[in-house]
């Protein structure tokens, strides 16, 4: 039941009026960061430049990403994810089409009860045909370690973005092997997110918890040049009208995987 209500908070982060705000603190700036690096390239060349989006939950970045005329290939291994993903972008015919209530399930920290049965409507954007024809987008059901750790994505993508998704691994050195083994020489990785391991202290399961110094070093002895580092706080998949919220300090970089690319080269 827990995942059933994560997926449906999803729904508001990704998909709802009432997220904007917080797609605004997470995948604003990476958007933003995605145009930087390809400001030389023009939108009927986009769609060549392949960009992964592992952890891409309910497809929103990924979706965002196509929408700006880049092929973007979202990846996700949540079941409940999947099954929520495919629903918004190949079934959903239109904007506002479906009513949830995101916050009937819980009954703490409301001020009033009308915030515990607010409805929102999802999506708050047109999907059908919002992808311009040069670009491709598909989401791919998998673990990333076992999908894109495979001999034949070596190389295979001009940019990786990470949005809340490091700190999922149970090994984050696996994690940044599969990246760096993923991108192409003088490719980005363009990463936003907290470091609250997901595994730390879960009986039987292995947890390599690095401090953000700890990952920096180990993904520069991967070849990663750090070109743009800042602190950026947001929240995740928070109720605008709680007493309640969590609010992380998120590390966001710009990062190149050393060598030379069409696409990212130096002029």
């Amino acid at each position: 039941m827990d995942k059933v209500r994560s997926t449906i908070r999803q729904f508001v982060r990704d998909w709802a009026v009432e997220g904007a705000v917080e797609r605004a603190a997470t995948y604003a700036p990476v958007l933003e960061a995605v145009e930087r690096v390809y400001a030389g390239v023009g939108v009927r060349e986009r769609g060549a430049v392949q960009i992964l989006v592992p952890g891409a939950g309910l497809g929103r970045l990924a979706f965002e990403i196509a929408k700006a005329g880049f092929s973007s290939q979202g990846n996700e291994f949540s079941f409940f994810m999947l099954i929520a993903s495919n629903y918004i972008l190949n079934t959903v015919t239109e904007p506002n089409q479906i009513t949830l209530y995101p916050w009937i399930h819980g009954s703490s920290n409301h001020v009033r009860a009308a915030d515990q049965l607010a409805a929102v409507t999802v999506p708050d954007v047109a999907v059908r045909n919002a992808i311009p024809p040069t670009a491709d987008f598909s989401m791919v059901a998998g673990d990333f370690l076992e999908v894109y750790g495979d001999p034949d994505q070596k190389g295979a993508w001009n940019a990786v973005v990470t949005c809340y998704f490091i700190d999922t691994a149970k090994n984050i050195f696996e994690y940044l092997r599969v990246i760096a083994h993923a991108l192409a020489d003088g490719g980005v990785w363009i990463n936003l997110g907290p470091l609250l391991y997901h595994f730390e202290g879960m009986k039987n399961e292995m947890s390599v918890d690095l401090t953000l110094e700890e990952v920096k070093t180990a993904a520069r002895s991967l070849g990663f040049v750090f070109e743009e580092e800042s602190m950026m706080e947001s929240t995740y998949t928070s109720n605008p009208n709680s007493m309640l919220k969590y609010r992380y300090n998120c590390a966001f970089w710009v990062a190149r995987k050393m060598g030379g690319s069409e696409f990212t080269r130096s002029a």
